[in-house]
């Protein structure tokens, strides 16, 4: 797909003035960009979402001062009540003036990216643009280039991190459209837990690009909890890639939740590269009008005696339509592994579209693997039983989208976050104040 891509090359240059160690990298990476130019339709990975509306559009590409938002914007999409360690980003920029950084455990950091690139750390060095492979999407390669702002985190063996990591991503309308690339790099020693919390808010309706990616490396017996809550402007278009590397007998528990943005793309990528490595991934996303939203996963099952677990629903409404692709890959010696994945998709429009195409690859003989998908309507039955109960129609179907949501929902362990996308999912649906006085007489 040939597109302008001469206000990319512009700000790079300006970019590249303040230059440090990781110069290099950007330019490869800038340079593999102008070579592949945006994805293609004709493209496999990318056949059933156009992203020409992204390509054609000028987004400014350089922030190096923040719009300024009151605290009752900020607290306003905060998780209320949540004791957490929290990053807060407008519109790109880092901001102190939000963010609360204070009393971390020992020898554990988490710094905005900019402050991290500034020094020569080996550790970050070593890891930083070494999981997220440009060449497989140009949306990597075109993030690594201008890397700017983001989160670095580095949790030290045997290290425990009991208060939740909340990274928090705003954007607000600008004078002109705006693109920001956020960077997060995740790096978990042996024997060390944390929770962390991507949270990408449109303040208003504006126009803008979110290009994110997220690295991790998880040591031995490293445990993650990782959320993702996408809640962009309807008028923006957000493309996210998250791309983990797992070491012997760690886990990754995934629940990325999808409920704004105009055109969406969610990317995660896995790698089982030693045994005993498990992930969970869950997903839940939510469409209306014409939103667009895709997602793609990919496990590679690299060693023996490794798992996963897959379980994506989607809610599409009005003449939305969605994505899910699926992928899982056995390979050659990976034995005596587990692999189980379902989508499940609920079209509450005719009008509404989803294709979903769960994959698996198996190089290996002793394995249980499993897919499917299901793609349907609400329950008439229960429909019908819910009527009879003298509850009016509309509020009826209501309840049993928001039952459907929920049966994902409920799988989220941890209470503060599970309480936000439940208000969150009703807070979509018609009736919400019935359907939260409903579901908090039976709770």
């Amino acid at each position: 797909m040939s597109f302008d891509l001469d206000h990319y090359i512009s700000d790079f240059d300006q970019l590249q003035k303040n230059d440090n160690w990781f110069s290099e990298q950007r330019q490869s990476a800038l340079n593999l960009f102008k070579e592949t130019g945006f994805p293609s339709s004709r493209q496999e990975d990318w056949r059933y979402t156009d992203v020409r509306p992204i390509a054609k559009k000028k987004f400014s590409n350089i922030h190096e001062h923040a719009i300024s938002l009151s605290n009752k914007e900020v607290d306003a999409v905060r998780f209320q009540g949540l004791d957490c360690i929290e990053l807060v980003f407008i519109n790109g920029v880092f901001c102190k003036e939000h963010s609360h950084l204070d009393d971390l455990p020992a020898n554990v950091i988490i710094e905005n990216m900019a402050d991290a690139l500034k020094e020569d750390d080996a550790l970050l060095a070593k890891h930083l643009a070494h999981h997220a492979d440009n060449k497989i999407s140009p949306f990597t390669a075109l993030n690594t280039a201008f890397i700017q702002h983001g989160t670095y985190i580095h949790v030290p063996k045997n290290t425990v991190i009991e208060k939740p990591i909340n990274i928090l991503y705003l954007s607000k309308a600008d004078k002109s459209p705006f693109a920001t690339h956020p960077r997060n790099l995740i790096i978990m020693a042996e024997h060390s837990e944390a929770t962390v919390i991507e949270s990408y808010v449109g303040i208003d309706d504006g126009d803008y690009f979110t290009n994110a990616v997220t690295e991790v490396a998880l040591s031995a017996d490293a445990i993650l909890k990782h959320y993702k809550v996408q809640q962009e402007s309807l008028n923006a278009y957000h493309v996210g890639n998250l791309n983990v590397v797992h070491g012997k007998n760690s886990k990754l528990e995934s629940h990325s939740i999808s409920l704004g943005g105009s055109l969406v793309r969610n990317d995660i990528h896995s790698q089982l590269a030693a045994e005993g490595a498990e992930i969970v991934m869950n997903g839940l996303y939510m469409t209306t009008d014409k939103q667009h939203v895709d997602n793609h996963t990919r496990v590679d099952h690299l060693k023996p005696n490794t798992f996963s677990t897959e379980n994506y629903r989607g809610i599409l409404n009005g003449k939305s339509r969605a994505v899910f692709n699926g992928k899982v890959i056995v390979h050659k010696d990976a034995q005596k592994i587990e692999a189980h994945q379902n989508n499940a998709n609920l079209l509450l429009s005719n009008d509404a579209e989803i294709d979903t195409k769960p994959e698996l690859e198996i190089y290996a003989d002793d394995v249980k693997c499993s897919h499917g998908a299901t793609v349907g309507q609400l329950d008439q039955n229960m429909l019908f039983y819910l009527r009879s109960r003298a509850i009016d129609e509309e509020t009826a179907r209501s309840l049993l989208t928001y039952a459907f949501a929920d049966e994902l929902i409920s799988n989220i362990s941890f209470i503060p976050i599970r309480n936000r996308l439940e208000r969150l999912v009703i807070g979509q649906l018609p009736d919400a104040a019935l359907i939260r006085e409903f579901t908090n007489e039976q709770s």
